[in-house]
């Protein structure tokens, strides 16, 4: 039997009138309620894949930015449990499947259970792939 492939989900909330501090509490305390789900496989701040020359090693983390990994039969759970912690406020979230990704901005719980789909999109598309 396989092992059934996780989509890695990154995310902030993504509203320009809360400041850093704010953005990072608002984070920290949804990184440890994320880490409660049975759903999420694994989930942590998100790392700056590109950080600024001089930056401390281990201090390259993007404020307010979280990921986890989620299997594919857990994703609709996992968004309806962001959906219900976000609410409307405005969410970037970028979809992780093998090496391709996808960046969608939602500002309400239906745009946000849209990535649902193209998480399912972009695992058919490497499934095809793999398969031909």
């Amino acid at each position: 039997m396989t092992e059934e492939p996780t989509i890695q989900f990154t995310f902030a909330v993504d509203d320009p009138e809360l400041d850093d501090e704010r953005r990072q509490k608002i984070a920290s305390k949804l990184l440890r309620e994320i880490r409660d789900l049975d759903e999420v496989e694994k989930a942590d701040r998100a790392e700056d894949l590109n950080p600024e020359v001089g930056s401390k090693p281990g201090f390259a983390t993007l404020i307010g930015f979280l990921t986890a990994e989620v299997s594919m039969k857990n994703v609709t759970s996992f968004l309806g449990f962001l959906g219900d912690r976000l609410g409307d406020k405005p969410i970037k979230i970028t979809v992780k499947v093998g090496e391709k990704e996808v960046n969608i901005e939602a500002k309400s719980r239906q745009e946000l259970l849209e990535s649902e789909r193209v998480a399912k999109d972009l695992l058919a598309a490497m499934s095809d792939r793999s398969n031909g």
